[in-house]
């Protein structure tokens, strides 16, 4: 219990301290922000902070924050040194300037920052691959609770021929319409706040139960740091990849940047986007230790983390909780994926309408985008699940695309920065360890290359160096550019 306290004090000490360097580096102004400047009544509209702030946390805590850090224990507690450490430092800081540089440029999207800061060329490969990476996260975030709601809530089987499932994808797939083509204010200002208590108290309550239950957790100077876990994966990259939305996540760029056009001020970034990050740290870290426990208990086991994190949740919520604060905990975990869900198909929705050009305030024009891309979602859906293996493929591409558009996103953090006279390093590093571990999984991968381990680490430590130098060559270069906030 000793360790996971530390990495708790270093998630709430070094965001204290850290989110207050990144405020200083960025400068908060008083000037008008796009959600004023640009209101439309659709998707720039001025929200109160805390809104913002509810709104933003459950953007991006899918189920990325639970089933990651509940695989990723498998390498026991070294994971709870490693997620604080990259929240504070990697995750927090890419959220915070994401939506602070938006901000200051019209409220762009993130493909439109790329195409800004790091030219048209990168603009058109990262714009493939976060549209695919939404369009798959969305599939996911229906696959996801749609299951838990069948078996956890309401008893049944999951499987593909249970007309159940449909009836349950579809209200789900119902909703994300619906939030998708509605005004921002309407329904995802109005539910989220009730959303946002039902999250907290269910991550809330879990924490209280590792101490009142007394869940044994193991000591890193006992256990030592475990660089391979028992299925024989590397700590690195796979930890990073499985954590992934616990520590660091492309996919919360794409929604700092959405909520950056109902921000109200720029003096509410700090909380709306770094300290929200560092609460999705703390639900990860509350999810690892109960699953640690749970495993030391023998109420699961460590095929049961590797295999069916999704079980583990229910197990672990109804132990701790009992029946009804189990149900509670759980109905939190289903609206997780949920709030993402919405968010990541509206933000490909206007990152469809930005790139070519279509006025999304005509709701005509929403629609149409709207039919193609759900058109699209039902038909991975029923790929993924019909097919035994469908739904890992999806979340293996989708990881690892989730990982690559962070690198992105720190490329283009780190251009801004030097443009702008700031301290580029704080970006530079976090996305060349990233790009370091993005570069090392695809290439030893079975769905990638399938190179040898040493092979791919030698291979990865290259192009991190070539990414490296490749920002600030780019970034020197334009620095005789007015500053462009």
């Amino acid at each position: 219990m000793i360790t996971f306290i530390i990495g708790m004090a270093i998630l709430v000490v070094g965001a204290v301290i850290y989110g207050r360097v990144c405020e200083k580096v960025i400068k908060p102004t008083n000037n008008k922000t796009p959600a004023v400047e640009k209101y439309d009544g659709v998707d720039y509209v001025p929200m109160k902070k805390w809104k913002n702030s509810l709104i933003e946390l459950l953007n991006i805590a899918g189920t990325g924050p639970i089933l990651g850090p509940i695989q990723g224990i498998l390498f026991g507690p070294i994971a709870f040194i490693t997620i604080p450490i990259g929240c504070v430092l990697g995750g927090a800081f890419h959220d915070y300037m994401c939506g602070m540089i938006s901000m200051r440029n019209d409220g762009e999207q993130m493909p439109g920052l790329i195409r800004r800061f790091l030219g048209k060329h990168f603009y058109r490969i990262y714009n493939v691959m976060v549209c695919l990476m939404l369009l798959l996260l969305g599939v996911v975030f229906i696959y996801t609770p749609g299951d838990l709601f069948v078996t956890h809530i309401l008893n049944g089987d999951s499987s593909f021929g249970n007309p159940i499932v449909w009836v349950v994808y579809g209200v789900i797939f119902v909703y994300y319409i619906i939030a998708t083509l509605l005004p921002i204010d309407k329904i995802i200002g109005k539910i989220y706040p009730v959303f946002g208590a039902v999250l907290i108290l269910s991550a809330v309550g879990v924490f209280v139960g590792l101490f009142v239950k007394g869940y044994p957790l193991d000591e890193i100077w006992t256990a030592g740091p475990s660089f391979v876990n028992p299925y024989g994966d590397n700590f690195i990259p796979i930890f990073f990849v499985t954590v992934a939305c616990g520590i660091v996540s492309g996919f919360h760029s794409t929604q700092a940047t959405l909520i950056s056009r109902t921000a109200g001020s720029e003096h509410d970034g700090r909380v709306t986007f770094y300290d929200m990050m560092i609460l999705e740290g703390f639900i990860a870290m509350v999810w690892a230790a109960a699953a640690m426990g749970s495993v030391n208990l023998g109420l699961t086991t460590n095929e049961m983390l590797h295999d069916q994190p999704t079980a583990v949740v229910g197990i672990i919520a109804k132990d701790m909780l009992g029946s009804i604060g189990g149900i509670i905990a759980v109905i939190g975990v289903i609206i997780l994926p949920i709030t993402s869900g919405d968010t990541s198909l509206r933000s490909l929705r206007i990152m469809i309408s930005d790139a070519f050009h279509i006025d999304t305030t005509k709701k005509k024009n929403s629609l149409i985008i709207a039919l193609i891309i759900f058109s699209v979602v039902a038909g991975i859906l029923v790929f993924a699940k019909a097919n035994a293996s469908g739904f890992n493929i999806l979340w293996r591409y989708f990881s690892w695309a989730n990982e690559c558009t962070a690198v992105f996103a720190f490329a283009m953090i780190a251009v801004y920065m030097l443009i702008n006279h700031k301290p580029f390093l704080m970006a530079v590093i976090p996305g060349m360890f990233y790009m370091y571990i993005v570069a090392s999984y695809i290439l030893n991968a079975k769905i990638g290359f399938n190179l040898p381990m040493p092979v791919s680490y030698i291979v990865a430590a290259a192009l991190t160096l070539a990414y490296g130098a490749a920002i600030e060559r780019y970034g020197r270069k334009h620095r005789k550019l007015s500053p462009i906030d």
